[in-house]
This record gives structure tokens, sequence and C-alpha cells, in this order.
């Protein structure tokens, strides 16, 4: 890309000026209109070191109110605890809420460039990197994202000249690090990983721009020129729905709720108490090997109200050390979680290496409650089995052991239970008017738990069904593959 780049000439001084002061002034009012309309944006500045990335920021956002946006610099090498999380984590913790804006003092191209350049990414490693790039950018795009992303391209001869600058100013040496160096030192080698990484993830969902940075005002008018472009052409493309990508995942069969049998699904109480002791004392004897081995476990629990999902949940927790899991109980998103993509909030809650985290509740409320509420457009749901897919593979490629539980009870039990919660007063908060609600609604949530386990449940996080007319059969069920799965993942 950069190679058969063809760039702009800049305009005399006067009309350089004065379209500088235009566009200023059209940021201005683009920042109140993606305020009204809910617009993210997010904006990427990237290229060689010197190339002047920081003082353009500082100047871009001199046009916009301080409430809406936020400037970023992510450090090039990751910490040693940002280390224990997916490639992603650190990038997607700091993605904007709609109608705010982003700005990035580099993003995920100068980790993936210096990993490239110090040969710590083989070629299928890069791919994976890249496809995980791509895969997230378009995700945020489908959710309503402008992603715009800019490299600031100067030659080795200005790179070198600016550098010798800084560094003979004493204010401003602490500016120029080893990797500035290199890079100069080494520059037609970097300007090849730049043009390939430039090329590989230069898609019409989040562009490339190639900024002349020779020039500081000439920099300045082309970014804003192209920011402002982009807030122009998102906003007249605001309704239009994103299309609903073909699923190119491996698929697990999955039965129909409807076919799984409940009645012969039990324990006795001797059973029960005995198998218990042994399986808590083999996950709590697991769990200290995980953490020894830095294997991440995720254990995401979707079901029907009352079908026990809270008791499970117990049963392997008390098997645990306290210090090395978490469980989340997943209600409606906060207002700051809503004015996000829907996965950021799960995102945040990811567990380090080593680390168990449980969910009681998930990311698939999109295909379930938020579908049949109607608190997403059909599109969003529709979209949502494909980007699901993708989030639990990034998981698994990381190495977290990604288990998934439908607990499944019949129409008959939960009306049991819900009985007898509503007439017994220390299990009264346990039922809401809501819970009554969503009962009514029995067959609509069949059929879409049903397409749900169809479309989402891959070889690499397959639903796993636990029989709960019997709580005491769930839980040693949901203990065995907890078990099982973690003796793989060690290699037991």
């Amino acid at each position: 890309m950069l190679h058969e780049i063809a760039m702009q000439t800049a305009p005399e001084e006067e009309a350089l000026k004065a379209e500088l002061r235009a566009e200023r002034e059209q940021l201005s009012k683009n920042q109140n209109r993606i305020k009204d309309a809910g617009l993210p944006v997010m904006v990427v500045f990237e290229g060689w070191g010197a190339a002047g990335k920081g003082s353009i920021i500082g100047k871009v956002i001199k046009n916009i109110d301080p409430r809406f946006f936020r400037v970023s610099t992510m450090e090039k090498k990751p910490s040693e605890e940002e280390k224990r999380y997916p490639f992603l984590y650190r990038y997607l913790l700091k993605i904007p809420e709609a109608g705010k804006f982003a700005f990035f003092d580099t993003y995920w191209m100068e980790e993936v460039v210096q990993e490239s350049m110090l040969g710590h990414l083989n070629e299928e490693q890069y791919r994976k990197r890249i496809d995980c790039i791509n895969r997230t950018e378009r995700s945020l795009h489908d959710n309503g994202y402008l992603i715009l992303k800019f490299f600031f391209q100067i030659s080795k001869k200005e790179q070198k000249r600016r550098l010798k600058a800084l560094e003979e100013d004493k204010n401003a040496a602490w500016r120029v690090n080893k990797l500035d160096k290199e890079e100069n030192d080494h520059y037609d080698d970097y300007f090849e990983v730049y043009d390939r990484f430039l090329e590989d993830t230069n898609r019409s969902v989040a562009p490339w721009y190639v900024i002349d940075s020779s020039d500081k005002k000439w920099a300045e008018l082309q970014v804003l020129h192209f920011l402002n472009q982009g807030i122009e052409t998102a906003l007249q493309n605001q309704a239009l729905a994103a299309p609903i990508l073909q699923n190119v995942f491996p698929l697990v069969p999955m039965p129909k709720l409807s076919d799984i049998s409940l009645d012969d699904k039990t324990m006795t109480d001797e059973e029960y108490e005995e198998e218990l002791k042994e399986l808590q004392k083999e996950l709590g004897r697991l769990h200290n090997k995980l953490y020894r081995k830095r294997i991440p476990v995720i254990i995401a629990y979707e079901g029907w109200d009352a079908a026990g999902k809270g008791g499970n949940i117990k049963r392997i927790a008390g098997a645990l050390d306290p210090r090395g899991y978490e469980v989340h109980p997943i209600a409606s998103p906060e207002p700051h979680e809503k004015a996000r993509h829907f996965l950021w909030r799960f995102w945040t809650r990811l567990p380090k290496d080593g680390h168990i985290a449980i969910f009681d509740r998930t990311w698939y409320g999109r295909v379930m409650v938020e579908r049949l509420e109607g608190f997403c457009s059909e599109n969003d749901w529709q979209r949502a089995y494909n980007e699901i897919n993708e989030f639990e593979k990034e998981l698994s490629d990381w190495g977290a052991v990604v288990i998934k539980f439908w607990v499944q009870i019949d129409n008959k039990t939960q009306l049991d239970r819900f009985t007898e919660r509503q007439n017994t007063p220390e299990k009264q908060w346990k039922i809401t008017d809501e819970d009554w609600r969503n009962r009514e609604k029995w067959d609509q949530y069949e059929e879409a738990v049903n397409e749900m386990l169809q479309k989402t449940s891959t070889t690499y996080a397959p639903w796993r069904i636990l029989e709960s007319n019997d709580k005491k059969y769930a839980r040693i069920k949901a203990l065995r593959i907890v078990i099982d799965e973690i003796k793989k993942a060690c290699k037991e």
C-alpha cells in the first residue's frame, strides 16, 4: 500500500489556512451531530516515530468538547498483567461509548509490527492476528462504530532529522527511544512490514488513510478532511442494516429441547453426597494445576428460570480456591455498557490465565431475551450468532477452556418451582413478575433456544445440556464435564 500510494499535493499557504479553518469548524459541528446520533467514533493514529502523531492529535481535539472524547496512548508492549489476557483485551477495553470519540496514539498495529520485526510471530501467528483484527473491526463497524485509521508517512531522511532535533532539545529528548532509532536504522525493513500490515487490514469497514506528514499543517488538514468525510458518510449510512454473514465455524449437531429426555436423569441422596465429595476434591486439585499451567477457564450458564443454575454454580465454586475464580451474575446492561458493543461487558470480565470465570447468564442474552423483548433489532440478533462464534473462537485460540451449559427443565417443573418460591417467604425474593411474564412466552423462548443451540454449538465451544428436573443429577453432571475438560486442557 505504501509502495503504490499517490500522495496529494498540498495547497498554497493561503488556501491551506482557509481549508483548515473550514474543516476545524466542520468538526466542531460534527461533534454535536455524532452526540445526537449516538455514533461512536474510533480514530487511530499510526506511523513512523517522530512523524507527528501526537501533535496532530493535540490539534484535532481542540475542535471538540473535552467531555466527549478520550485520548489513549497504547504502550508498544503489553504489561505483564496484560499478557495474561487475550491479544484483543487491552485494546477493546478502550472502545468509546455511543456519541463519543476515542483517539488512539497507536493501536494494535504497533504491537504486531514490533513482534514481527523481532521474530516473535511466525507466519501462522501473524495471519491469526490479522484475521482477528479484521474480524473485530468488521464487528465493531457492524455494531455502529466508525473506525478511521491514519498512517503518518515520512521519509527515512526526514525521520532522522526529526529524531536528531528531538534529542538535541533537553525538554523533548525523552520522546526518542531505542525503538525509534532502530526503526530509522532499519527503515527499509520496517517499511515492508508496515506496508504489508496496511495492505492486510485495509477494509472498507475500517479503511487506512496514508497521511503525508512532511508538513504539520498539511498533515492536520488531511486528517480533518478524512475525519469529517467519514463522519458524514457514517451518519448517512447509520440506518442501513449490516449483512448477515454465513457461519464458517465447524458445528456440533444439537438435539431440540423437546427431544431431550428428563425422566430418567435422577440420583439418590446417597449417590449424590458421595459423588459430590469426590468430584469437588478432584476439581480443587485441578484448579491448582490450572493456575500452574496458566490455563484460563470460562464456564457459561444459560437455562430456564428456576432451572437450578445458582445451585449448580455453588457446587462448582465450592470446590475452588476463592483467590482463583469469580462468578459474574449478568443482569441488564448498565448505561455505559449498553452504549458500547454488546460483547464489551464480557470482554471486561474475562479471567486472567490460570483463573476461572463463571457466568450466570451470558452474551447469549442477545439471541434470547433481547431478541424476544425487542431490546435490539432483528438485524442485531441475526448477526450475533456469528459474532458470538467469533468471540468464542478468540477465547479458544487464546488457550481458554470454554464450557457452555444449558440447564434444562420441563414446563411443569418450572411451574412447580415458581409456585413453591411464591409460597415460601424465604424464597420469595427469587420470583418476580418478570419471571411470570417470561413463562407466558415459553414456546417463543424454546424456539429461540433451539436456534441458538444449533447455530453456536461449535467444536471449540460446544453446548452441554444439564438435565435438571433433578437438581442433584445436573450438579454432578456439570462437575464431571468441568473436570473432564480441564483434564484435557492439562493433558492428564
